[in-house]
């Protein structure tokens, strides 16, 4: 007997991008509500999380200094102030920067919701079983995200103006950075580590499509490592003890996605063996 066609099958294509349209408009909607409350709490988010990095007594900077302490070793994380300032250079610097900051948090706080509308227009062409296991796929991102974003904030944030704001090519030359600069590196370290900590997620669906298998992944696993101490070269300080604290929970994300590619690999091989069986 053949399947019941459901509402979605009949949609057409030009009734599947006014579904995406309408999704697009809440997920963005619920971004702004967001950003408009990040906008009014400007002391929070400037005074305390935004510049909260650039001082001396951060959360970070005291456990690295204590941990350096304690091991002998002088790993510049002591220090009573950092000799840098952060200035604005045009008229409308602050009021362009204290919107974009909004922008960007409202992002972050609405992430969760974002993916449940994605989750909204996936969700009908996907079967019964294949919903019943992605049940916890919202659960799963969004906190796999916000743990990516704690550490992009309380690691690679950190490591980073540490590193950069003491920098000189020589005492003549006194570090004034510009807000946008700034608020331009914390958004990058933030948001990019969110996104990487995604990684096991992108990998279930990689293999769900058939384009990645866990031999594949383990295969480059190799390369895979030489591109994330790479990615770790880029993002963070040229010194060896920041690459190293950030590649470590990327390769452990790698490992993880090994792991979950395996599991969905095996499934899919066995709905596969179910279908050909039916068919003999």
């Amino acid at each position: 007997m053949a399947k019941a066609k459901t509402p979605h099958d009949e949609m057409s294509f030009l009734d599947h991008l006014e579904d995406l349209r309408w999704h697009l408009i809440r997920a963005t909607l619920a971004i702004v509500i967001a950003g408009f409350i990040a906008f009014l709490a400007k002391g929070f988010i400037f005074d305390v999380l935004l510049f909260g990095p650039r001082y001396a007594d951060f959360w970070t900077y005291d456990i690295l200094c204590r941990i350096s302490t304690a091991m002998g070793i002088d790993g510049g994380f002591c220090f009573d102030e950092m000799p840098f300032r952060i200035q604005s250079r045009t008229m409308g610097g602050q009021f362009s920067a204290h919107v974009w900051v909004a922008i960007t948090a409202g992002f972050i706080i609405s992430f969760p919701y974002v993916i449940y509308e994605f989750w909204k227009f996936v969700a009908p062409a996907m079967k019964d079983n294949e919903k019943k296991n992605a049940r916890g796929f919202i659960l799963i991102s969004s906190v796999l995200f916000f743990l990516g974003v704690l550490f992009g904030y309380y690691v690679v944030t950190p490591l980073s103006i540490n590193f950069l704001g003491k920098y000189q090519v020589s005492d003549d030359v006194f570090n004034d950075f510009d807000l946008a600069s700034y608020i331009s590196l914390v958004r990058a370290s933030v948001i990019a580590s969110g996104i990487i900590f995604e990684l096991p997620i992108i990998m279930y669906f990689l293999t769900k499509v058939g384009i990645v298998t866990p031999d594949f992944l383990i295969k480059y696993r190799k390369y895979a490592l030489v591109i994330v101490l790479i990615l770790s070269a880029i993002i963070t300080p040229p010194d060896i003890v920041s690459q190293i604290i950030v590649a470590i929970p990327v390769l452990i994300l790698y490992e993880v996605s090994i792991i979950i590619s395996k599991i969905v690999f095996k499934r899919e091989e066995k709905k596969l063996r179910r279908t050909e069986i039916r068919k003999k």
